[in-house]
């Protein structure tokens, strides 16, 4: 499946089907695993040009959402987010290029993000502009430390 097929047909049963056969009950499971994996690098792990990144995507958060781990969730979608835009960690000089693309990471990252937590988002990201983390910070996994600082669990 290439292009828009790749939405064609039961997307979700196709996607389990795919984590199911890699010995895992959910894609929660199966991302896990892989912690600092760009969502478009799972779903290709999955199964290139059958499922899409933005499938993953859903199908994590509405797993979080039942599991009451949204926060958890928002934190795993931006290490997911800075794997795929900034492999090398926060860069070392904030020029052009580099605003740009940190300002395109925080940008996707913040767009599917559940309602109720927008506004953490929003200050995480002010605070990420404003006081930057320590150049090269790439955090590998949701329970990062300064990501948990930037997004605490006890606060929804």
């Amino acid at each position: 499946m290439t292009g828009g097929r790749v939405w064609q047909g039961n997307w979700r049963v196709r996607l389990y089907a795919r984590v199911r056969e890699r010995g895992y009950d959910s894609l929660t499971a199966f991302a896990d695993a892989r912690p600092a994996v760009s969502l478009m690098g799972l779903a290709n792990e999955l199964e290139k040009g059958e499922v899409a990144g933005l499938q993953v995507l859903n199908v994590l958060r509405s797993e979080a959402e039942a599991r009451e781990q949204v926060t958890r969730f928002v934190r795993d979608a931006l290490v997911r987010n800075m794997a795929e835009y900034l492999p090398n960690g926060w860069p070392a000089v904030m020029d052009d290029e580099s605003r740009f693309v940190v300002a395109k990471m925080l940008t996707f990252w913040s767009t599917d993000i559940p309602e109720t937590h927008r506004k953490r988002v929003e200050n995480a990201r002010v605070t990420l502009r404003t006081s930057p983390p320590p150049v090269g910070w790439r955090p590998l996994g949701p329970d990062d430390a300064l990501l948990c600082t930037l997004l605490p669990d006890d606060a929804a």
